[in-house]
């Protein structure tokens, strides 16, 4: 059975059961300079985790969005990732093992996305870690303006912002409170919306999600093959980014002339070409609402399997926030300065 889904799926496959394993083993293989894979807790660690003084920070999520999380496990960003199957949340095993792992007594910071599963299996493991006297602090993610209700919004793009700057803070020395109160000012001073122009299909399935027809997009999709808020009409690239920025900055509303990063993130499917043609429409179009692109990231950094499409994030500065963005970082997905 294996065999005949691999053949129908047209992906490199073994057997779909064990995409996420043999991945995680690749990565760390790959990257074995800056991070490392417990296979017995099924956690990818900093490879010098866990370092004496410093704030660990942990975070988790279903596999198929690479390379989020375990693309950034390393210097400057995450002491930890716990991936689930694809699409799906990690137990609470995992995060706990991944907490005893990195904790080198001042604590550890959880990055958590604000998807059920996840917030969930956080809170239980966050009480037994207390338990075992280690201090934890979380950051919840809601950024996706897709939804209207903020206390429902899902975390996607700001997550890779969150995970950078309080990577920085925790690695030049801020205690744990601090750290996760860099984080929290991230999260409220940045959004994000999505736009598909295609399906996934994620393996153990052997099809699409869902079916999308020709000449229409799924406009606010999120990261784990949901279709969008609602259906539209396909139209020219400068069209649909206009109607991304103008979504984002009516909710974000950031102070006039201020400073922004702007992260264009493909979906798995859409190349760079077209990412970057994107980001040029994106950077005309915050010039024009009188806002300066200080900071851009442009690439496949938060991702739905194959899905064709881009994620655009908007996150508002301030000199803080600038300074630990561009402090040093070193993982497999994202490096520099270091």
């Amino acid at each position: 059975m294996a065999t005949a889904v691999t053949h129908r799926m047209r992906k490199f496959l073994n057997d779909p059961a064990d995409l996420v394993r043999e991945s995680l083993a690749g990565l760390a293989a790959a990257h074995g300079d800056v991070l490392r894979y417990d296979a017995q807790n099924k956690i990818l660690l900093r490879v010098d985790a866990p370092v004496a003084g410093k704030v660990g920070l942990v975070s988790a999520g279903g596999s198929g969005v690479e390379p989020l999380h375990g693309g950034f496990v390393g210097l400057g960003m995450l002491d930890a990732a716990c991936p689930g199957e694809i699409f799906t949340s990690p137990n609470p095993d995992q995060i706990l093992a991944a907490t005893e792992a990195v904790d080198a007594g001042a604590g550890v910071l959880y990055v958590i996305k604000n998807f059920p599963g996840e917030v969930m299996n956080f809170k239980l493991v966050a009480m037994d870690a207390k338990d075992e006297g280690i201090a934890v602090e979380s950051v919840v993610i809601n950024d996706d303006v897709a939804i209207a209700d903020a206390d429902r919004r899902r975390g996607i793009g700001a997550t890779v912002l969150v995970e950078k700057i309080t990577g920085a803070a925790a690695e030049r020395g801020d205690d744990l409170q601090a750290v996760a109160a860099i984080g929290r000012r991230v999260n409220e001073r940045a959004r994000s919306i999505g736009v598909g122009l295609s399906s996934c299909a994620p393996p153990a399935h052997g099809k699409p999600i869902f079916d999308l027809p020709p000449g229409e997009i799924e406009f606010g999709i999120g990261i784990s093959g949901e279709p969008g808020a609602r259906r539209e009409t396909m139209r020219s690239a400068r069209d649909i980014a206009a109607e991304m920025l103008e979504t984002v900055l009516s909710d974000l509303r950031p102070a006039d002339g201020a400073q922004v990063l702007a992260m264009v993130s493909g979906l798995g499917g859409t190349p760079l070409i077209e990412l970057y043609l994107m980001y040029g429409e994106i950077e005309r179009g915050l010039r024009d609402a009188g806002l300066a692109p200080a900071r851009k990231l442009v690439g496949n950094y938060i991702t739905s399997l194959e899905m064709a499409g881009a994620a655009l994030t908007v996150l508002e500065l301030d000199e803080e926030l600038t300074g630990l963005w561009d402090a040093p970082v070193h993982t497999a997905a994202l490096r520099w300065g270091a």
